[in-house]
């Protein structure tokens, strides 16, 4: 048995809308603006969390409780770019821009996108642009947070 290393194996895209969020299909992952080399390399944050529902009642004697509503902590972390092209992020995704977060793991980043590939689709809206503080010996980087505005998928697969 072996482990599977991430580096290199996660792949990012911003699409502005996509039809069926469990389904996206390879033309619309495709079509989708390849973010991938402009996040830094610890710098994609969605984090689930699960709200505790209690269900006790008066007659309990022990505490009991069941999974409620699901909330993500998110932001992306970009490097800043010399051109337009490399400098998309920042020029997108600004205060009040919505789409959808596409994310593929454990595949080659190189490899196309194709029918079959599991991924996460998340329909986000971006927060204000974060100006990381400039530091010797880094790139120029941003932060944006991004919120969740319907239901994830996190199990979506790629359709033709």
């Amino acid at each position: 048995m072996s482990d599977l290393i991430s580096d290199g194996k996660t792949r990012v895209a911003w699409a502005a809308t996509i039809a069926n969020l469990a389904a996206p299909t390879v033309a619309e992952c495709t079509a989708a603006a390849d973010y991938t080399k402009r996040i830094t390399p610890d710098g994609l944050k969605l984090d689930p969390s699960t709200a505790d529902v209690d269900t006790g009642s008066l007659a309990s004697k022990v505490d009991t409780k069941t999974v409620g509503r699901i909330s993500y902590d998110t932001e992306l972390t970009f490097k800043r770019g010399s051109t337009p092209l490399e400098d998309a992020p920042y020029t997108t995704l600004k205060y009040g821009a919505s789409g959808v977060l596409i994310v593929r793991r454990g595949i080659d980043y190189e490899t196309p996108w194709a029918a079959g590939q599991q991924v996460e689709t998340y329909p986000m809206i971006c927060g204000e642009r974060q100006n990381v503080a400039p530091a010797a010996n880094e790139v120029l980087k941003f932060i944006s947070p991004v919120k969740v505005t319907d239901a994830a998928v996190t199990d979506a697969v790629v359709a033709a």
